[in-house]
């Protein structure tokens, strides 16, 4: 009896033992797959290269979200185009191998293209008025982001793009005779490109400076921010600018709705949160890069010419009108959306505090 009970107790023992192990197991094994469910990463591009003012906004926003994530959100920086142009970029997104950038309104186009109208050339007289238009239609660039599979995080901007060139440039028939760059496959540059009856040449960004670079390169005039010159080191191969800009482009930081739809709601909101300023931290920065780039590029033997007295307005306004009415037909930037933009801009400009800009007004008054 005495052995019986001795061997009931050593087999009970044992299978608390075996139990306790296969518990403290799986509890392990739970704990490792909790831990592992809540660290998300975030593969993000740009072509903005490294060391630059704008990347070193970017490297503050990648520490500020790991750190206020407590590491539950991994940020994986590819800058410097390494993973190609933009549509390239916007490739891998879609497929799963990247989840966000940092984008031109080029990039912006091939998401939600009504967000353009805010790059329409001559459009807007000074940041006040794009801004004050922006922050009006931006509820509805969001819904058009978040309807075409990304949530729009921040609001950069490139700024005021300008004709660079190995030519002078004195007039707009000084320009048709350039052998301009344009951005292949953007539909708002060959708009304008074709109202201004101007021959382009397409190519990838990525193309740029070996063209510029070559003895007999394909190109020998590239549109750019003053601070895009510099950064993309065009300015090097260049002599001549234009005092002119064309428009203020436009930039945004996004993600795909696949990747920040399986993030906890307070990681989404932190994501919200630091993409709307990093967008606007962005945006003074170009502001006031662009500035300074003027001075730079100056000392660098850069010479600027081609100012506003010495254009005809009329035809400058006429070769807007009619891209715009073009990107109408094409739907790319749709009536209703620059009906909606142009009285906006109206209505602001009747106020009394703007009445006083005599500055010469390049919108149409609204239909």
């Amino acid at each position: 009896m005495v052995l019986r009970i001795q061997r009931f107790s050593l087999y009970n023992s044992n299978l608390k033992h075996t139990l306790s192990r296969l518990v403290i197991t799986g509890l392990l094994l739970l704990s490792q797959g909790a831990s592992a469910e809540q660290v998300y990463t975030l593969k993000f591009a740009t072509l903005m290269p490294t060391g630059t003012a704008w990347s070193i906004l970017m490297d503050d926003w990648v520490k500020e979200i790991e750190e206020k994530s407590n590491g539950r959100i991994k940020v994986k920086m590819y800058s410097g185009g390494v993973m190609g142009d933009e549509p390239d970029v916007l490739r891998k997104i879609r497929k799963g191998q990247l989840h966000g950038g940092l984008f031109t309104g080029y990039g912006i186009g091939r998401v939600y293209s009504p967000a353009r109208v805010l790059e329409m050339p001559f459009l807007f007289k000074s940041v006040d008025e794009s801004d004050y238009v922006r922050e009006q239609i931006m509820p509805d660039i969001e819904a058009g982001f978040r309807e075409n599979g990304f949530e729009l995080l921040g609001w950069p901007e490139v700024g005021f793009i300008h004709f660079f060139s190995t030519k002078r440039i004195t007039s707009v028939d000084d320009i048709r005779q350039l052998r301009i760059w344009l951005w292949q496959g953007d539909p708002l540059g060959e708009a304008f490109f074709k109202a201004a009856d101007i021959n382009p040449i397409p190519l990838s960004i990525m193309d740029v400076y070996t063209q510029l670079s070559a003895k007999h390169g394909s190109i020998d005039t590239v549109y750019t921010s003053t601070f895009g010159a510099i950064a993309l080191q065009w300015y090097s191969k260049l002599k001549y600018a234009t005092h002119i800009p064309l428009t203020n482009a436009i930039g945004g930081v996004m993600v795909s709705n696949r990747f920040y739809n399986k993030l906890p709601k307070d990681l989404q909101q932190l994501l919200k949160t630091t993409g709307k300023k990093i967008g606007d931290d962005i945006r003074n920065s170009a502001r006031e890069e662009n500035k300074k780039s003027i001075g730079l590029l100056q000392q660098n033997g850069i010479e600027f010419m081609f100012d506003w007295d010495e254009v005809d307005m009329t035809e400058m306004l006429q070769i807007r009108d009619d891209a715009a009415l073009y990107l109408e037909q094409t739907d790319y930037i749709p009536a209703k959306v620059f009906a909606k933009t142009k009285k906006m801009l109206h209505e602001y400009r009747q106020r009394p505090e703007n009445l006083s800009n005599k500055k010469p007004d390049m919108t149409p008054p609204p239909k």
